[in-house]
């Protein structure tokens, strides 16, 4: 080309959730059977969406011709003042139709925040990430992802030693990034932990994102505290969506509320940004914004996500049974979201582990794939070779961490048990290797 037109943060653009499936489908094609615990897609994974949701949809896409057109772009006005009046009534920070925005799902939402954000603004983000925030920061910035320590030894908790220092000594960061409950680690955040991190926000003169997409999702009796509860006056957005609990991933639909906008004039003038992006696209997805209200207002809906929560607990206890005496790892009991994940214990890996795979073609096709790749994503192939176990290496969440990520989506728990055997007795042996 006569100029350079690749963005300088290229690089910066990976997502190891989505890159595993090329391998995943070769084994597929090769007759073995996958387990596919690398994406977090309630349907995919059989979870059925109640028929009087369905029925909700269908009905407007019958009776109500609106459905079919555009809504105004930062939603529609109805939809806004339901989740603004639910906001409200729930206590904690105060807001109006005017301080929520629609996107197409909370990835466009991720994108577009970072990518009007000032390139020299950075936004600190957990160890474990989760990819599209990760690979979205560093992109806007052409620089890798900061990010401040979630530990294993502390069931996940975040390090707020860790995120002062970063802070303080990172001048650049003006935003702090949550994910509550989190994925990959299913840690759900402590009160005082977020009052810890809204306290360094107010005290460095930060802004604070909280992606509560599982907001709804947490079981064994944990509960989970929004920021708009802990903000005290702080700048912050809360990213939400119906992808997760309806489920409805296919929609696209997320929104993002805006806290105390008024402030501060930049954050103030930053959100105007985000209006105005979203006004050049014109605006979102127009049938989940009309269908919202009616799902959340139906008196099934609690009772759903009260089903539905208690499934994952049941899975999450599962989970943690079985890995309670496994040697050489971490795996902490998630508490909220679907996802738990492993870590492997520092010295115990090493780059001439392997699993025993019996077909001779899948054992040549994972030879071709784990060599110069960081030691947990090696563990990972073989697992997919040996078992046909599909997970997601924390190396590719850009974490500093080995280990992996499962999902407790599996809607038959009997196959969930088959499967944590076989993952397990992988483990061991790996490790025993």
């Amino acid at each position: 080309m006569r100029n350079d037109i690749v963005h300088p943060g290229a690089d910066e653009l990976t997502y190891a959730i989505r890159e595993i499936v090329t391998v995943a489908e070769e084994l597929q094609a090769m007759d073995m059977h996958v387990y596919w615990e690398n994406i977090g897609d309630p349907v995919a994974k059989g979870q059925i969406v109640p028929s009087w949701i369905k029925d909700i949809v269908s009905d407007l896409t019958r009776t109500d011709d609106n459905s079919y057109g555009y809504s105004p772009t930062k939603g529609i006005l109805a939809t806004r003042e339901y989740l603004a009046a639910m906001r409200n009534n729930e206590g904690g920070a105060q807001i109006t139709s005017d301080d929520i925005l629609f996107f197409n799902g909370l990835g466009d939402a991720i994108q577009t925040s970072f990518l009007y954000l000032h390139p020299r603004s950075r936004v600190l983000g957990p160890d474990p990430a989760y990819p599209t925030y990760s690979s979205a920061e560093a992109a806007h910035a052409d620089a890798p992802h900061l990010t401040y320590k979630l530990d294993p030894q502390k069931g996940w908790q975040p390090d707020l030693d860790d995120i002062r220092n970063k802070v303080k000594y990172n001048p650049q960061i003006s935003g702090i990034l949550i994910i509550n409950p989190d994925n990959p680690t299913g840690m759900v955040y402590p009160e005082e932990i977020l009052h810890g991190i809204v306290a360094i926000a107010r005290e460095y003169d930060l802004f604070v994102v909280s992606d509560e997409i599982y907001a709804n999702i947490t079981y064994n009796g944990t509960p989970m505290v929004p920021l708009s509860d802990v903000l005290d006056g702080v700048p912050g957005i809360a990213m939400k969506g119906l992808s997760k609990e309806v489920p409805w991933p296919g929609a696209r639909c997320g929104w993002i509320e805006v806290y105390n906008k008024d402030s501060d004039p930049i954050f103030a003038r930053y959100v105007k940004t985000l209006v105005d992006a979203k006004m050049l696209e014109v605006c979102s997805t127009t049938l989940p914004q009309l269908a919202l209200p009616r799902i959340y207002a139906d008196t099934r809906y609690r009772a759903h996500l009260k089903e539905v929560s208690a499934s994952y607990g049941r899975k999450a206890n599962r989970f943690a049974e079985a890995f309670k005496d496994v040697e050489g790892v971490i795996a902490n009991k998630p508490s909220g979201a679907f996802y738990a994940s492993v870590v492997f214990k520092d010295g115990v890996l090493r780059d001439d582990q392997t699993l025993p795979i019996a077909d001779a073609n899948v054992k040549a096709y994972i030879g071709q794939h784990v060599h110069n790749v960081p030691k947990d994503k090696r563990f990972v192939y073989y697992l997919m070779g040996a078992t046909g176990i599909t997970v997601v290496p924390l190396s590719g969440m850009n974490s500093t961490l080995a280990g992996f990520r499962i999902t407790l989506l599996e809607p038959d728990e009997q196959v969930f048990v088959a499967m944590l055997e076989k993952l397990t007795g992988a483990v061991q042996a790996y490790l025993a290797s």
